[in-house]
């Protein structure tokens, strides 16, 4: 990267998390590809493809506030090296694991929740990267591109992965996952830097334009209590009603989103009766969707947060994505039409990751300095709900049929979309534990 590059070093960097997002979705949703062969392999069920699917969820949520602990003292570039180091080699052990033993089962599950565990530094280190790079009046569509990687990894290649998977076999797909995960993670090492004052690409213009937009509207004090020492952080947490909803809306989240990344390849071929090949097509369109809607939502989340306060641009938006998640999934998974349900069902999940800015970008405007502890926090939320999707899907639908799933994600949605109605993004965590001392002192 030249000095004075006409693209701007934090974007540039950032479309290299976004490389990093679609690598890490890569890892994920290729055994939901495999999933059919893995699971006449081992001799699975579907409730028992469901534990694997999960254990990898599990690790997951397990260590998000970990990795954010990590994020803020090893910086998102150390970090985020190892991540993806540790997570493409565990994608190669699920290969290694012995069909013909009694054990096979466990030994996938542990393998998944190793490399669930991982790859739960992803976002949250990402998060701390945005906090320290990316003024808040741009965050939005920073979180836009970094969540857009998971509609590329997740949603263009499940052709190249099926077609991989039928002619060269299942565990293939995985070796083509790891080395490229290997690739993309030794480049951001090379090229990144943990702030912009340690960039030596970077102009002073740049610089300066970074510095004055981290914190809106605050006082010299406010940004000194923003990097301050955690010893109030965790009683802060807990205090906040913000971080409260904005976690459980993300757990409606990822209940939804997990549907789709663990069961709709399955669903278009068992139960829509769709071909392998016309199978794989459909399967993209949700993340295709999916994409599109992350950096549209970013840039909706940046002007109507410009333009009507953080509350607007933050918290409607999310809500209003949310309910017409509600609606989508419902109309589309009474249809009796294939082809027509998918389209429909994709384009929920387009509505879905209309919100996702939103999440990310506020737990980056009301934690500053531990925005990397915070929003794993959240993202435990989102995590909890993908592992109880995969797990409960198969239950749900063996008893009920597979609308029911359809209904129950859609029930969460509006649920989701209310709990916004608790959330202030204009409100520092700092600053609001300061409050309830004073009024603590008061009474």
């Amino acid at each position: 990267m030249a000095r004075n590059s006409p693209i701007p070093v934090r974007y540039i960097l950032v479309f290299w998390l976004f490389l990093l997002s679609a690598v890490a979705f890569l890892d994920r949703t290729n055994i939901s590809i495999a999933g059919i062969w893995l699971r006449g392999e081992y001799h699975l069920t579907n409730q028992q493809l469901g534990r694997v699917f999960s254990a990898f969820l599990i690790g997951y949520a397990a260590f998000q506030v970990p990795g954010g602990w990590l994020a803020e003292r090893m910086g998102p570039r150390r970090l985020l090296t190892l991540g993806v180091l540790w997570w493409g080699v565990f994608t190669i052990l699920t290969t290694v694991v012995p069909n013909q033993i009694s054990g096979a089962l466990l030994l996938l599950i542990g393998v998944r929740l190793a490399l669930g565990a991982g790859e739960a530094v992803i976002y949250p280190a990402s998060n701390q990267f945005v906090a320290r790079w990316f003024p808040v009046r741009e965050r939005g569509i920073a979180n836009g591109w970094i969540f857009a990687g998971v509609g590329a990894g997740a949603g263009l290649t499940p052709p190249l992965l099926t077609w991989i998977v039928t002619h060269q076999g299942w565990r293939s797909s995985f070796w083509f996952s790891a080395v490229v995960g290997f690739v993309v993670g030794g480049i951001w090492y090379v090229i990144s830097r943990d702030t912009p004052d340690d960039h030596p690409s970077i102009s002073s213009q740049e610089r300066s334009l970074i510095r004055e937009g981290l914190f809106l509207n605050a006082t010299a004090d406010d940004k000194r209590a923003s990097v301050s020492d955690a010893h109030s952080l965790w009683p802060n947490i807990v205090r906040s009603p913000s971080v409260w909803a904005v976690t459980f809306s993300y757990f409606t989240y990822g209940w939804i989103a997990w549907i789709f990344f663990s069961w709709f390849y399955t669903y278009l071929a068992e139960v829509r009766r769709l071909d392998l090949k016309t199978s794989a097509t459909y399967t993209m369109l949700p993340f295709i969707a999916l994409t599109i809607c992350c950096l549209l939502g970013g840039v909706v989340n940046d002007w109507a947060s410009k333009r009507y306060g953080l509350r607007v641009g933050r918290c409607a938006l999310a809500a209003v994505s949310l309910a017409l998640t509600a609606f989508l999934l419902t109309f589309g998974s009474t249809l009796h039409n294939a082809r027509s349900a998918s389209l429909v069902l994709a384009a929920s999940m387009g509505a879905l990751y209309l919100s996702q800015s939103s999440f990310w970008s506020v737990t980056a405007d009301i934690a500053g300095g531990h925005s990397g502890v915070v929003s794993g926090v959240m993202n435990t939320g989102c995590q909890i709900g993908g592992a109880a999707t995969a797990w409960f899907t198969p239950v749900i639908a063996d008893h009920y049929g597979w609308d029911a799933p359809f209904f129950v994600a859609a029930g969460l949605a509006l649920l989701g979309a209310i709990a916004w109605s608790f959330v202030n993004p204009t409100r520092p965590l700092i600053s609001a534990v300061d409050d309830a001392r004073v009024h603590t002192s008061a009474s």
